[in-house]
């Protein structure tokens, strides 16, 4: 059987992007899947004065491994469905390590 990975994660100059769908207010902080060509990410934070913004890319920030400086927020900032920058990595490498491939 084929896989052809998800198209959540697309290479530009000097990093990626990444296309995410935020579900603010849940229990706890987690990737919860895919919906719709984007990842599906669990934020604790309400959706109030920007702190599930800044709570999704925080979360980022510590499961890529990068500064959350490197992190910023292009689009979708009062709603939903967000689009984020992240400089110094991969689409690839982003992929990796939201959704690694777990050995049997």
């Amino acid at each position: 059987m084929n896989y052809d990975p998800p198209n959540f994660a697309e290479d530009v100059e000097d990093g990626c992007t990444l296309r995410v769908r935020v579900h603010p207010g849940a229990r706890r902080n987690d990737i919860a899947g895919l919906h719709a060509g984007a990842v599906k990410i669990s934020i604790s934070a309400p959706p109030a004065d920007g702190r599930a913004n800044q709570a999704l890319i925080e979360l980022l920030a510590e499961l890529l491994h990068v500064p959350r400086a490197r992190i910023s927020l292009v689009s979708g900032a009062t709603g939903r469905s967000k689009v984020l920058r992240i400089t110094g990595k991969s689409a690839a490498e982003v992929q990796a390590a939201l959704f690694p491939i777990q050995s049997c």
